[in-house]
């Protein structure tokens, strides 16, 4: 597949599709074309000109996903300059740091974002600029900053009296191999690291979803996974972008109800999704269904079955939206019962792989192609392979290289070093097996496995997966304890309240569980006991569970 510079696909997109609608809000409709982001995003240009900012600066955002938010990136690659986005659920502390560490000299930022953090602490930070007004919120001391904010206006009106046109767009050269982003992970282990993602990792990406049509010209894309994430940044925004999608942006906590009824209004034709919504949707509306006596009666019948399960594809295709072509999962595994159900019912949805390490994707299946319980065939400018005696059979880490692998942390050698080999080879972290077409089976992560000691490997993340589809829980981990396994588990307090079970008898209903849950696992992964957790688990800001804080 060939690889085009990550600008000039911009700078040509831009051009071509200047009438088409680029960006909607979805809650104040607000919409602008591509002609009118290219225009916003060239007096971003001039004021970052203005402010003396120079290629290979850096410019952080932080802030709900929003048009603003779209503008400041897509005006931040194309100046030349480097990216910082960080996501806006970071504690101040943590936001701060990430601004300092990365020497971004310019900051943008949501109020509300802003409104905890100490001006103070931004040691690197020339000035803050609103992301809700785009007005400055501090400057430093002796700055110019206000006065070139005040004045853009009447300077773009200068420049281009006969108005900003297509013709106009002409965005400087820039390498595929500099650094464009620095991409800091949540992480579950200690504080985050700057993956730095050059223009080729990200156009590899992009160039791989033109190339499948994941989106086309015109299709339509809701935007509702955080664009300071790998997964929404490349597939909910630059992959439209550069093909003249219509991105419509949630700007909403994606519950399961507000996401639903906006699928109905925007019909997407392609949907981006993490587990979770899929998990919840399945959990709270399906299983109760299926699981009535008339229900459960019908289902057992031959031929009936058939009838129900295509009402039940047909019902959650139009909650979807009716017009897409898939469903892509991403971002964490996909609970098993739950991707069994789906394709039993021929819904058409695939589960992909990636890691901000790779901007993110590195394995991917269309539906009609895709391997119930795989995570996608590895992309045709991507490697794979096992560290593994039997790669196919016998789990071992995941490894990959390729045109997608970043070029290494921020000012971080040794993290570097830990996970880059001398090869090229990305040490992924992640254990699974992998088949002769290069299809991968993930089965957890390498840190959290289990060795038993009768040499058996065990992967909590799957005895997880079925204890979380039991009743009454609402998430768990699975820890050993003196030698033992251990279920941690928050309870559904709303589920167990509906059922009137009383509190005090919460203990005794999760002993129940424990016992039902050792009948469907190995004699191996058998829990000992089960522990309940008093509040919910703590949590990274893309809702993965800080295992590191439960394994003592």
């Amino acid at each position: 597949m060939k690889i085009d510079n990550l600008i000039k696909i911009y700078e040509q997109s831009f051009i071509e599709n200047w009438d088409l609608p680029a960006l909607t809000d979805y809650i104040t409709k607000r919409t602008l074309s591509y002609g009118d982001m290219a225009t916003s995003i060239a007096k971003l240009h001039m004021l970052y000109e203005s402010l003396g900012i120079k290629k290979g600066d850096k410019i952080a955002v932080c802030g709900k996903d929003s048009i603003n938010w779209v503008l400041v990136y897509m005006s931040t690659i194309t100046y030349g300059a480097v990216i910082v986005p960080i996501l806006s659920e970071f504690n101040p502390l943590d936001v701060a740091h990430i601004v300092n560490h990365s020497g971004a000299s310019l900051f943008f930022v949501s109020e509300h974002v802003w409104e905890p953090l100490d001006p103070d602490s931004l040691l690197t930070a020339e000035g803050v600029i609103s992301l809700d007004s785009m007005q400055m919120l501090h400057e430093r001391a002796g700055s110019e900053l206000s006065r070139g904010r005040r004045l853009l206006n009447r300077r773009f009106r200068r420049a281009y009296p006969e108005g900003y046109t297509s013709e106009d767009i002409k965005y400087p050269h820039r390498d595929n191999d500099e650094v464009v982003e620095i991409n800091y992970t949540s992480g579950t282990t200690g504080f985050s690291k700057g993956v730095m993602l050059t223009g080729r990792n990200l156009a590899g990406n992009v160039c791989f979803g033109r190339e499948t049509m994941l989106h086309f010209r015109s299709s339509r894309a809701l935007a509702f996974l955080p664009m300071a994430h790998a997964y929404g940044c490349a597939f909910d925004m630059l992959t439209p972008l550069a093909v003249g999608s219509h991105i419509t942006i949630l700007g909403k906590t994606p519950s399961p109800r507000i996401l639903i009824k906006a699928m109905q209004d925007v019909k997407p034709n392609l949907v981006i999704c993490v587990p979770l919504i899929l998990e919840k949707i399945y959990k709270n509306k399906i299983l109760p269904m299926i699981s009535k006596g008339a229900m459960r009666w019908t289902l057992a019948v031959p031929f009936l079955d058939s009838y129900v399960y295509a009402r039940i594809r047909k019902t959650l295709v139009e909650a979807f939206g009716g017009e897409f072509e898939e469903v892509i999962v991403g971002g964490a595994p996909l609970n098993h019962e739950v991707e069994e159900f789906l394709h039993k019912i021929k819904f058409p949805f695939t589960v992909g792989y990636g890691m901000t390490e790779c901007g993110p994707l590195i394995s991917y299946t269309p539906w009609r192609e895709f391997q119930v319980g795989s995570s996608g065939r590895t992309l045709p400018d991507m490697e794979s392979k096992i560290i593994s005696d039997d790669p196919e059979n016998i789990p071992g880490e995941i490894c990959v290289r390729g045109v997608n692998v970043m070029k290494g942390y921020y000012k971080n050698p040794d993290a570097t070093a830990a996970v880059l080999d001398d090869e090229g080879w990305l040490h992924t972290g992640d254990m699974g097996t992998r088949s002769a077409d290069g299809t991968l089976f993930l089965r957890g992560r390498s840190k959290t496995m289990i060795l038993t000691g009768s040499g058996q490997n065990i992967y909590p993340e799957e005895i997880e997966a079925k204890l979380n589809n039991m009743p009454f829980v609402s998430e768990s981990l699975v820890v050993e304890r003196d030698g033992k396994l251990t279920g941690l588990v928050y309870p559904d307090y709303d589920a167990i309240d509906k059922m009137g079970i009383p509190h005090t008898e919460i203990g005794s209903t999760m002993e129940n569980i424990r016992v039902e849950l050792n009948k469907l696992v190995a004699p191996y992964e058998r829990l000992a006991n089960m522990v309940v957790m008093p509040t919910e688990f703590q949590k990274t800001p893309k809702r993965s569970i800080k295992r590191f804080l439960y394994n003592v």
